[in-house]
Parts: C-alpha cells; sequence; structure tokens
C-alpha cells in the first residue's frame, strides 16, 4: 500500500536562483513577510532563507520593519528607476496624463506590457473617481483591461496566437473569455487605435485606452481612462484618451512617419 505523502520541492539549483526566489516571494498581495512566509513562498528551507534574506537586507533589497518582518527594500526602487520603461517613460508621459485626468478628474492609467501580463506604471485618481483595483506595479491579464487589449493588439503575433491558445480568466461576466471573439476585438483595435475595456475587471467600470508608440513607431506603453459604466460617454473619451497616446508618442521621439508594424496607419 503506497501512503500518501507530499512532494518535496527541490530547491533552486544556484545562488542566483535562491535570491531571486525569495525577492520573488513578495507581490501586491504579500508586501510584507515574516521570514517563514519567505522560506515558505521561495521553497527554501528556513536556514537557507535566513542567510539569503540577511544578504539582501545588508544590500539594501529588503527592510526589516519595527515587527520583525521584511518588505522590499529602496535599493531595489533605485536599481527599478534605471528601466528606460520605468521613471523615464512615466517622465514624459505624466504632463499628458494630468491633461487627461483634469478634463475628467477620473482614473488615468499608464501600462507596460511584460510577457502575458499588463503592469500599471503610473496611476491618478481623484477622490470623486471611480473605485478601481488597479495599483502602480499591479499585473493584470492582457485580455481584461483596455490597456492590455492595446498592448497584446499591437504585440508580435505569436504572442496573440499563443495568447489566445491559453485559458482566458474571467473576472465578471463580461471577461472576454472567447478566443474568437478576442481574435475579432484585437483585429478592431489595431483598426479602430482604440480599445474598450467594457466591465470586464468589475462590473461597474468602463475604460478606454490608446497605444504609445516609440521613436520606431512600435506600441512601448498604452495610456488608458477609467469611468463608471452607468452613463458613460465612451464616443467622448476616445479623441482625448487617443491624443494623450499620441502626445506621450511625440514626446517620446515618434513621429508619424516613422510608423512601422501591424497596426500601423
Amino acid at each position: 500500500m503506497v501512503t500518501p505523502f507530499e512532494p518535496v520541492v527541490p530547491e533552486p539549483r544556484s545562488a542566483a536562483d535562491r535570491l531571486l526566489a525569495v525577492l520573488s516571494a513578495f507581490e501586491q498581495a504579500h508586501p510584507t513577510l515574516a521570514l517563514t512566509d519567505i522560506a515558505r513562498r521561495a521553497d527554501l528551507t528556513l536556514p537557507t532563507a535566513h542567510r539569503l534574506v540577511a544578504t539582501l537586507t545588508s544590500w539594501g533589497a529588503l527592510e526589516r520593519d519595527e515587527t520583525g518582518r521584511y518588505q522590499i527594500g529602496f535599493r531595489l526602487w533605485e536599481i527599478a528607476a534605471l528601466a528606460p520603461r520605468g521613471v523615464a517613460l512615466r517622465q514624459a508621459a505624466l504632463p499628458f496624463l494630468e491633461d487627461l485626468y483634469e478634463a475628467t478628474h477620473e482614473n488615468v492609467h499608464l501600462a507596460v506590457r511584460d510577457g502575458q501580463d499588463v503592469v500599471y506604471i503610473e496611476r491618478l485618481s481623484g477622490r470623486a473617481a471611480i473605485g478601481v483595483r488597479s495599483q502602480i506595479g499591479a499585473r493584470w491579464p492582457l485580455h481584461a483591461t483596455g490597456v492590455g487589449l492595446v498592448l497584446l493588439a499591437h504585440g508580435p503575433h505569436e504572442l496573440q496566437d499563443r495568447y489566445c491558445a491559453s485559458e482566458l480568466s474571467a473576472f465578471t461576466p463580461f471577461t472576454l473569455t472567447d478566443p474568437a471573439r478576442l481574435q475579432r476585438t484585437l483585429a478592431e483595435v489595431r483598426r479602430s487605435g482604440v480599445a474598450v475595456s467594457d466591465r470586464q475587471i468589475t462590473g461597474d467600470a468602463l475604460s478606454v485606452a490608446a497605444p504609445v508608440r516609440g521613436p520606431s513607431g512600435d506600441v512601448v506603453a498604452a495610456v488608458s481612462i477609467v469611468v463608471p459604466w452607468e452613463g458613460a460617454q465612451t464616443p467622448a473619451l476616445v479623441p482625448a484618451v487617443r491624443l494623450a497616446g499620441r502626445g506621450i508618442s511625440r514626446a517620446l521621439g515618434w513621429r508619424p512617419e516613422t510608423r512601422r508594424g501591424h497596426g500601423a496607419g
């Protein structure tokens, strides 16, 4: 008779893998962790986790709070600020995001694609704006947000085929989960130059998004506005969001005559 047992998860083989496993234990839903939590989430023994956490804390990648729990350290923020799709992009985009916010006083987002996820790198929101689940640094599936649809529509064909063949998570009854419908939606995004995400994350919000292009014309980011679904004047939002996207693109060095790749036009 075979006795059921829990499978033993091997520790990462290299020291670099172990260090990355420790850092990957932190996420939006778990910004602070106890040492035992880090060891469990990183699949490390407690002594190994203790040694690696001490190394990362000494370097500044982690910080320990007054309760003894750990959080991401400021040194990592300094390193991340060097990423070309991070602070530099946000600085170029901020005046246009502020203009879009001042015109609507609703949620304004700037996001980039990382693999099969959209990552929010800036958000402006007023106290009267509709509540949203997006935060700076948060990740969401590409198909479920306006910015994600823009980035997926202008991504490589191989990415689109692979993504549409994968399981599409549903967050509301309106989330796009049919591959054929998603493909048609992506084609429409490329044709129209904007994406409309209708109650896909929450049942009370609608977003309109437009692409942001880099100097070569490739889509490097997406800008969006999120408004209450009830009473949303989508046709009135489209020109404003499209104008913000074009303004950020020009600030990054894009000129219309340099556009190339599918979706240009």
